[in-house]
């Protein structure tokens, strides 16, 4: 099984672009590139001769391409027929002159944006890679591909730039952002440069999609912090956070009402935008002194017993484990009909039943007039 290396990747240090922002976080100085280093009308220059394909029409796909559309470049959509192609001739698209099968989508960029799933991405592979001629480039918006190539077989040509943006955030998110005129962070990496263009050529993609600001990485830093984060804090924990303390209070006798929004309510609606905005810190100075004496004696206790947990769940994505077990179970003829059933399951848990009864009662979604 293959072990991510992480002190050994590559990062590259040549400086085409100007970077003005260097934070200094408790003494680590990094690296920040600002809309202000690449602003639109040198996004649109440095692309002006490319054609960016984008691979799907998934959450990623869509909200990238629809982006990259509405900021003036060139940009062509590779779909099968189907639902996302459904959905792409909807959104504006047009079969024929932006939207295209795969394998002519692919043909016709120079940027060629792979956004199919992962498990899509090893399926199609064999059919893309003789599309990938000298001097093209492709990109990703997540390293497990590249990463874990001994499963994957994804192995790109010398010849091309094998680049990447991130999104710190969901396809939904990326567009979103965009049409509330906010964008969304994201961290860019060069695995190959072989038109010595990769850099620019990345970052010009990153703003063209919405980015707000940028930070360099590595493919296996990506990956490995972008699986262990979902599985973590981002979902995998937070569902099983959320439902250990729902069954302790509604075994102890608490409504489902009550420990719905003691649980999920306060912390999603409440807490957790103030936390984004403002940081812990400011929460625990925020709030009654009995809340605040109880956060900072429980704290370390939660951090004693999920930490370990946590780095198990790491070594696992480094290692490769979790990859293996994502591409075997993703491989599987019924993997959709029993996907459908673990989903299921989870919404029929009383906590998210109590959830889709009380949201409708939320202020803003109340259809009666205040009194």
């Amino acid at each position: 099984m293959q072990r991510v290396a992480m002190n050994g990747a590559r990062m590259f240090s040549t400086r085409s672009v100007l970077l003005k922002a260097t934070l200094n976080i408790n003494g680590i100085k990094e690296e920040i590139i600002e809309r202000s280093d690449m602003p639109l009308d040198k996004v649109r220059t440095v692309l002006k001769d490319e054609t960016l394909a984008v691979l799907g029409y998934g959450p990623q796909g869509r909200g990238q391409a629809l982006n990259m559309k509405d900021n003036g470049l060139n940009v062509v959509v590779g779909v099968r027929k189907g639902p996302s192609f459904d959905a792409a001739l909807k959104d504006g698209w047009v079969e024929g002159k932006d939207l295209f099968n795969v394998d002519e989508a692919a043909h016709k960029g120079t940027i060629v944006q792979y956004l199919l799933s992962d498990a899509a991405q090893i399926a199609a592979w064999p059919a893309l890679k003789p599309q990938l001629t000298a001097g093209k480039a492709l990109y990703f918006s997540h390293g497990f591909g590249i990463v874990y190539h001994d499963q994957t077989h994804i192995v790109p040509p010398t010849d091309i730039d094998v680049i990447l943006v991130a999104p710190k955030g969901s396809g939904l998110t990326v567009r979103n952002h965009f049409v509330e005129g906010r964008g969304i962070n994201g961290s860019f990496a060069i695995h190959q440069d072989a038109t010595g263009r990769a850099r620019e050529r990345t970052i010009a993609c990153g703003m063209g999609v919405g980015c707000g600001h940028l930070f360099e990485t590595t493919f296996a830093k990506e990956v490995v912090s972008d699986l262990a984060g979902e599985r973590c804090v981002l979902m995998g924990m937070l569902q099983g956070a959320f439902l250990a303390q729902y069954e302790v209070l509604r075994e102890n006798g608490h409504s489902p009402s009550e420990a719905y929004n003691e649980t999920v309510e306060e912390a999603l609606c409440s807490l957790y935008p103030l936390v984004a905005d403002k940081g812990m810190d400011w929460m625990f100075s925020n709030c009654s002194t009995t809340a605040q004496r109880g956060a900072l004696d429980w704290a370390p206790k939660f951090h004693k017993a999920i930490k370990p947990v946590v780095a198990e769940c790491y070594e696992e994505c480094k290692n490769g484990n979790e990859a293996r077990r994502s591409i075997e179970t993703n491989s599987q003829p019924d993997y959709r009909v029993k996907l459908e059933a673990e989903l299921a399951a989870i919404a029929g848990q009383e906590m998210w039943l109590a959830a889709k009864a009380l949201r409708p009662l939320r202020p803003e979604n109340s259809k009666a007039g205040s009194s």
